[in-house]
């Protein structure tokens, strides 16, 4: 047994002693024999064929993920076995919000998820959130859990303002077969209730001024990629800029990256627009790739992460920053 592996052994015992110390070994046991169960059904709501089948399945899931949260403490169980579930923690780890979605035969998505906020008696307090998105036209709203704007939440950013404190959720929407999106949007608590969304996104900065917005969308061509996440480098949100590759502006479909950069940094309360991240020009006849890709050692079987192209970014600029 090499000494990597102790360690790593070492690291995974400690983590599941630091849960079990605040759950009970009855109640961890009854939580990991329930994970079982929504292990099998949240398997189901992804890849059972028929619309119908992933319907029950996320039908029978519900009553069983909050059947398993009222076990007392089941706030540090993780629940890690779940891969087709996103659980985000904020930085304080005072509440985690469960997402995850449907697909219907129509390709659209519908989302669903819940809110647990951490008490100190151990019971649970669970805010459910209903997708409402089909019937809100104007998705630069305000919205309760009632009237959620569904997506897959896949990172949480806390920052605050004069002592409240503010979560900025970022997720993602299949959407349809034409597009797909990707907002940020802010999360705050109003005595006690989740609010969705508040006028945070300012483009007070731009050359072109914008009104500010209650919650940021991007929408593109359904088979691209698109970055929307926080560096915590940089302490700023990038996201890829976006044009039409068919020169028609108002056919959001038809949206594509084009290798340039936009976006936000937390300033007095709000996120404020940048324009352009990078402002390095390229030298006259200097090519943006500096050697043709290796297609033969491309994994087209593992999606990097935006951390992962991110961090690429930074060190294709340092070493330029070196050269020069």
């Amino acid at each position: 047994m090499t000494r990597r592996f102790i360690c790593i052994l070492f690291a995974c015992f400690t983590a599941l002693t630091a849960s079990a110390q605040r759950i009970s070994p009855a109640s961890f046991k009854a939580l990991a024999e329930k994970e079982d169960s929504l292990r099998y059904f949240a398997s189901r709501i992804i890849f059972e064929q028929e619309q119908e089948r992933r319907e029950e399945a996320c039908d029978l899931f519900i009553p069983k993920l909050v059947q398993a949260l009222k076990t007392p403490g089941s706030f540090y169980y993780p629940f890690d076995s779940l891969r087709t579930v996103s659980i985000q923690y904020p930085k304080d780890s005072t509440f985690r919000i469960f997402t995850w979605a449907l697909q219907r035969e129509d390709r659209s998505f519908r989302h669903y998820g819940a809110i647990q906020q951490k008490s100190a008696d151990g019971q649970l307090k669970l805010y459910p959130l209903f997708d409402n998105s089909d019937f809100i036209n104007n998705w630069d709203t305000i919205t309760s859990p009632k009237a959620w704007i569904g997506c897959l939440y896949y990172k949480i950013v806390q920052t605050q303002y004069f002592n409240k404190q503010y979560y900025t959720l970022f997720g993602w929407d299949g959407n349809n077969f034409r597009s797909q999106k990707k907002m940020m949007e802010m999360l705050s608590f109003e005595t006690g209730q989740p609010v969705f969304g508040a006028p945070m996104f300012s483009f007070a900065e731009d050359t072109v001024r914008k009104p500010t917005l209650n919650r940021f969308v991007l929408e593109y061509k359904q088979d691209v990629n698109v970055s929307l996440n926080y560096s915590p480098d940089m302490q700023k949100v990038m996201y890829d800029h976006l044009i039409s590759e068919t020169n028609e502006p108002g056919k959001l479909a038809t949206y594509v990256p084009d290798l340039d950069y936009e976006g936000f940094q937390w300033k007095a309360g709000k996120w404020v627009h940048i324009e352009k991240i990078f402002h390095d020009a390229l030298e006259q006849g200097k090519a943006p790739i500096v050697a043709p890709l290796d297609q033969s050692k491309k994994d087209l079987k593992r999606i990097r992460t935006d951390d992962e192209v991110f961090g690429e970014q930074k060190a294709q600029q340092e070493k330029k920053k070196k050269k020069n």
